[in-house]
């Protein structure tokens, strides 16, 4: 028996574009994800690889249940608030959801026997880049409350862990694109916010022009650029990752990248030279 015989994998927020994808890679591993998403902003239908648990990492009872009743002894955690832009403008909601509903979350799982957590994180524990590339060792200044608040409960969780809580592996996100290639789940948000999935829809007129916000960036172009790694790798990522912790690895944080900067102009260019050019306009930079 090796150490993924029968194992069940909580994936919180694993109705979501991330999270489906995850689920969709564990399925592949042989292992079962138990999905617990209160589908606020996932969808009912990427739930094809496990069973569903309608309920907030907030509901006590219910992670209880599902850590009792499926055995859980590993999480992958990505629900939460994800959207910088809202974050500025309601930065109480992204406190309560990345940080305040998470530390009774964490302090139960470990109660009921959780021994390794996989956290979903993000680049923008960094801030504005002191350097390019940003390296884990890059110095931590997040300049909107969704960097702030993910990085508040990173350090809730290397605390805990240093109290005796769960193994962990942090993994911070750049910006995830793409879909699964057989085209079963890809990016669905209500509203879309995405720079990928919004320029295909203004390209093939399904949504109105795409706003482009800043064109005074100190780029070759003067639009911003950005590092997009396909959802996929990320799902493989959160693989390596579980096999790290059951392994005994030191509990680290890791980027999650390709290394590669892409302006937003180099995307619309790619668009153009596919035969479909994106009608777009530019707008200010927005704030955070």
């Amino acid at each position: 028996m090796n150490k993924y015989d029968k194992k069940t994998i909580l994936v919180t927020g694993g109705a979501g574009y991330i999270g489906a994808h995850i689920c969709k890679a564990l399925a592949k591993r042989g292992l079962t994800p138990v999905i617990l998403d209160n589908l606020s902003t996932g969808r009912k239908d990427f739930v094809k690889w496990g069973p569903l648990i309608e309920a907030s990492v907030s509901d006590i009872a219910a992670v209880r249940n599902a850590v009792w009743e499926y055995k859980i002894d590993t999480v992958i955690d990505l629900a939460g608030s994800i959207e910088v832009a809202e974050s500025v403008k309601d930065p109480l909601k992204y406190y309560a959801n990345n940080l305040s509903a998470k530390i009774p979350f964490l302090q139960t799982v470990h109660e009921c026997g959780v021994r390794t957590f996989v956290l979903s994180s993000t680049a923008a524990v960094y801030g504005e880049p002191a350097i390019i590339p940003m390296a884990e060792s890059h110095r931590l200044l997040p300049v909107n409350p969704y960097g702030a608040s993910k990085l508040a409960f990173e350090n809730a969780l290397r605390d805990f862990h240093a109290a005796g809580g769960p193994a962990f592996m942090i993994l911070r996100y750049f910006n995830a694109a793409g879909a699964s290639p057989d085209g079963d789940i890809g990016e669905a948000h209500e509203p879309e916010t995405h720079l990928i999935p919004r320029a295909c829809l203004a390209a093939l007129g399904r949504a109105p022009i795409l706003e482009v916000y800043g064109n005074d960036y100190p780029t070759p172009d003067a639009t911003a650029v950005r590092d997009y790694v396909h959802v996929d790798d990320l799902a493989s990522a959160h693989l390596l990752a579980v096999d790290a912790l059951l392994g005994g690895a030191v509990p680290a944080a890791y980027n999650l990248g390709s290394g590669v900067g892409t302006s937003v102009g180099e995307a619309l260019a790619c668009f153009k030279t596919l035969g479909w050019p994106v009608p777009h306009v530019f707008r200010p930079r927005r704030a955070g």
